[in-house]
């Protein structure tokens, strides 16, 4: 369900000063008197299609007495896809994307800790997102209240960005020029601002571009469109040389810099030119 160990080795909770077994705080006499509570944050606060979702968990005793090995669980929604978690002693739960995190240690008073979770939010996700993260331990917590958390996050509608390559001919000399045009139309119904179309090269060398703000580096070409109206497109023409010894290959992907996407199927899309007489 997901991956740990982003940071290997790491305790649930650092807590201040030296950690506490669970025996030596029974031998000391510190039980009882705990007052556990969670935070849960996540971010970006509008959650974008397709794109990265974190939620931070924090949580502390402000004691007086010591924490008995707690449990904290994670519950993040459905619609997210979790792809880590930095804390390696967390592991999956009973229910999907369900995160449990049982600490190794007692959590000293005035002690704090905090769990990162990363994931992708799915393209067909309507929102608003729900997490929610509890807190419990073996000694019992006269204030309840704030040992469970929750966040609520909206999710934007997104953009719906596709590309289509066309070559001016099919065909090219081996060492001349071939013309690509690339084709972006917004299908969403926003406006898209920032619009970036990536094209990689297979074979081909990138000589230049008209239509938008292009650079090469790489093997590969970068380019920024004007702003983008819902329902409208733009066009970029590239020029190309065919390598002398085969074909020539051109593959471009559109996307904004901002927004999620919620068909990335039509984002992508491939040209092959081959050598000929032109």
């Amino acid at each position: 369900m997901f991956s740990t160990g982003i940071a290997a080795g790491l305790v649930l909770f650092l807590v201040t000063g030296a950690p506490v077994v669970a025996n030596a705080a029974r031998a000391s006499g510190g039980w009882g008197g705990a007052d556990l509570s969670v935070r849960l944050t996540a971010a970006p606060r509008v959650a974008q299609p397709g794109q990265w979702l974190s939620y931070e968990v924090r949580v502390r005793n402000a004691g007086p007495g010591d924490a008995v090995l707690p449990v904290l669980t994670i519950r993040v929604p459905d619609e997210v896809e979790i792809t880590a978690v930095n804390v390696a002693s967390c592991r999956s739960g009973r229910s999907r994307n369900e995160v449990v995190c049982p600490s190794p240690v007692d959590i000293r008073a005035g002690g704090s800790g905090a769990v990162t979770i990363l994931g992708v939010v799915r393209t067909g996700a309507k929102g608003p997102l729900r997490a929610s993260a509890v807190l419990s331990s073996e000694v019992v917590d006269e204030n309840e209240a704030d040992n469970r958390a929750e966040a609520t996050t909206r999710v934007d509608e997104g953009a719906d960005l596709a590309v289509r390559l066309s070559p001016a001919r099919h065909t090219a000399r081996p060492g001349g020029r071939f013309t690509v045009r690339a084709a972006v139309r917004n299908k969403g119904p926003r406006r898209v601002p920032d619009a970036r179309v990536y094209f990689t090269e297979h074979g081909a060398r990138f000589l230049s571009a008209k239509g938008g703000r292009c650079s090469a580096r790489h093997g590969k070409v970068g380019c920024a469109l004007r702003p983008i109206g819902s329902g409208a497109g733009g066009t970029l023409s590239l020029v190309f040389q065919v390598p002398r010894d085969g074909a020539g290959e051109v593959a471009a992907t559109v996307y904004s810099a901002r927004l999620g996407d919620r068909r990335p199927g039509n984002n992508r899309a491939r040209m092959r030119v081959s050598p000929g007489r032109g």
